[in-house]
């Protein structure tokens, strides 16, 4: 609780920073608040869409909720956005995670 307590005192300064609201949004998932954790990886997907890490983090929580079309659309997007990044690795993880939603 520390954690988010700090966390929300920086975004006073910088609202819209998305390394802040993905790290808040990360421990909100530690914590099962689902709700909150969902509002801000979805608020991230909206305003940073670039912020390539939210696409795995969010899937896997629409996951756990059983939104399985919610969260193979946001692997997909994710899928796109790291390509053109790109960023390797992070396709990588989510194309695991989209084949594993997908073909088993």
């Amino acid at each position: 609780m520390d954690r988010i307590l700090q966390l929300e005192k920086f975004l006073i300064d910088t609202p819209n920073d998305p390394f802040l609201n993905y790290a808040l949004a990360v421990e909100y998932v530690a914590l099962n608040n689902d709700t909150k954790a969902q509002e801000l990886f979805e608020w991230l997907v909206l305003n940073h869409p670039n912020y390539f890490a939210t696409y795995y983090h969010l899937g896997k929580l629409y996951e756990r909720l059983e939104k399985e079309d919610e969260a193979i659309s946001i692997y997909e997007k994710g899928l796109e956005i790291t390509n053109s990044l790109n960023e390797k690795h992070a396709h990588g993880e989510l194309r695991g995670a989209y084949e594993e939603l997908t073909y088993l």
